[in-house]
């Protein structure tokens, strides 16, 4: 037992492999002893030879397990999974199962991200989640799109249809609700309190999670929708500044244009980055009580804000590129790199862009003017469906996604923070200014729902919002899109 402890405490310094220590058998043994020494308890044997088998099938030196009964001889070697893990291991597995001691197999992983700093953070978790399970062959499924419309459309008849991929990007918060996830997916409150996330997560962001009692995804980072991005150098040789009103920005989009300038830089081609847009310029004319309000009833769509925030965004719209709905939100920002283009309004996200493409260094950013003090706030999470093909593998992967080091390998890459509250002041100076200064804004800022991003309203919801604004931007019509809006709020609240 000494030497086993001991070991323990070596495993702190082999670097991201999974969680465990090596154990040499000095004695025929089963595996239910083996588990009765280091667990206090024979159940864990199912795990020890789940971990045993992944380590055999890329190191030869650990004992291939063909039983679970199986009397291992003196000298094998095998691999004792981390506690946590390995009671993970048991509150996943089916014992109907008996392949998922073997090790190997596949995770199919769902997503959307396919661009930018969106794909290189996805390949940083992949290569977290390979260093802990290199026996696992992983195949990237993503259906480009911005905000997942195209690809929620994807799979969701494949998780009906009980041929989901083994995991998938979900946003927290009401977009759940559109994958009945009482019928597809697997409730993950146990897995929170075994790894301890609802211990590191923020309150807000646990509330969020929280749909019919149960945690349904685990999440991987936090997103800000409400910034707009501008040019250093063309602010620099006008000598502007960064608007706080809409004034303001009204003032600066007049000097730019009258130089021959494209004052905001706007792409629609996805149907989402106007209405995206609009959700942050309601969010500036609304306390965040009352932006709250509209997706739960509390604040009706006839509000005189709402005719306000349309007014504003009609405006707006005059000071864009002509081209705008060719173009998706990073297509667009094409006029940004050529210094032909001075102000992008976009979530965080796109700082995983501007970093990609290595001009993060002519790139200022400030709250959507109107909305310093406030966040609004998404997150992406990953889904554990009922009928995955691996679910040991989903395992290992929502572990990755919990992590420390899976939050921070992704979270500098794709332009968004650790969704964990326990990320040291060391941590956080690996990440660029931007980064940086929205974990402080995300620490003291008041918090509300995106709606585009599936935190604040159901799909259906999002949809009809959505269609509204996408219809405004061709008829102009404040009064009847403001009226489509009440129509939409009464169809999904009931009232």
């Amino acid at each position: 037992m000494r030497k086993v402890c001991w070991l323990l405490v070596v495993v702190g310094f082999l670097g991201w492999a999974q969680a465990g220590t090596p154990l040499v058998l000095d004695k025929p043994s089963s595996l239910a002893d083996i588990s009765l020494t280091v667990f206090g308890d024979p159940g864990y044997a199912p795990a020890i030879m789940r971990a045993t088998n992944s380590k055999a099938l890329v190191d030869h030196t650990f004992a291939r397990v063909t039983r679970l009964d199986e009397v291992l001889p003196a000298g094998a070697k095998l691999w004792i999974p981390e506690a946590s893990w390995a009671k993970a291991f048991l509150a996943v597995w089916d014992s109907a199962r008996v392949e998922d001691l073997f090790g190997g197999g596949k995770l199919v992983v769902g997503s959307w991200w396919t661009t930018g700093g969106e794909a290189e953070g996805l390949e940083a978790l992949f290569n977290t989640y390979r260093s802990r399970y290199p026996d696992v062959l992983i195949v990237n499924a993503t259906v480009a799109g911005g905000a997942g419309f195209v690809f929620k459309a994807v799979v969701k008849p494949r998780i009906i249809a009980g041929d989901p991929p083994d995991t998938f990007q979900l946003h927290a918060g009401l977009e759940v609700e559109g994958y009945s996830p009482e019928v597809y997916l697997r409730p993950l409150d146990d897995l929170y309190t075994i790894f301890g996330w609802d211990k590191v997560l923020p309150p807000d962001l646990l509330e969020l999670m929280r749909y019919k009692g149960h945690y349904w995804g685990v999440p991987v980072n936090i997103h800000r929708s409400n910034v707009l991005w501008y040019n250093k150098e063309i602010f620099a040789q006008y000598g502007l500044t960064p608007p706080t009103s809409w004034d303001e920005f009204f003032t600066i989009c007049e000097t730019l244009k009258n130089a021959g300038v494209i004052p905001i830089i706007i792409g629609n081609a996805g149907g989402w980055e106007v209405p995206h847009l609009f959700e942050d310029v309601l969010a500036s004319v609304l306390s965040p009580d009352e932006y709250r309000g509209l997706w739960t009833g509390e604040t009706p769509w006839t509000h005189p804000g709402v005719a306000r925030a349309l007014e504003i965004l009609k405006r707006i719209m005059d000071y864009t590129n002509v081209d705008y709905p060719a173009h998706t939100w990073d297509t667009a920002l094409d006029y940004f790199v050529a210094n032909k283009g001075a102000m992008h309004i976009m979530g965080d996200w796109a700082m995983g862009w501007f970093m990609a493409k290595q001009i993060d260094y002519k790139v200022g950013w400030a709250p959507v003017p109107g909305t310093k003090g406030v966040f609004v706030a998404l997150s992406d999470t990953f889904a554990f469906p009922k009928r995955a093909a691996n679910p040991i593998n989903v395992l290992g992967w929502l572990e990755v996604c919990g992590s420390k080091e899976g939050q921070i390998a992704f979270n500098m890459r794709k332009g968004s923070i650790p969704a964990r509250t326990d990320i040291t002041p060391e941590e956080k100076a690996q990440f660029n200014l931007y980064l940086q200064s929205c974990m402080e804004d995300w620490a003291r800022d008041t918090i509300v729902p995106s709606v585009m991003h599936g935190a604040a309203a159901p799909e259906s919801w999002v949809v009809d919002f959505k269609d509204a604004i996408n219809l405004f931007l061709v008829t102009k019509d404040v009064a009847g899109t403001q009226a489509a809006l009440v129509a939409a709020a009464k169809a999904a609240l009931g009232k």
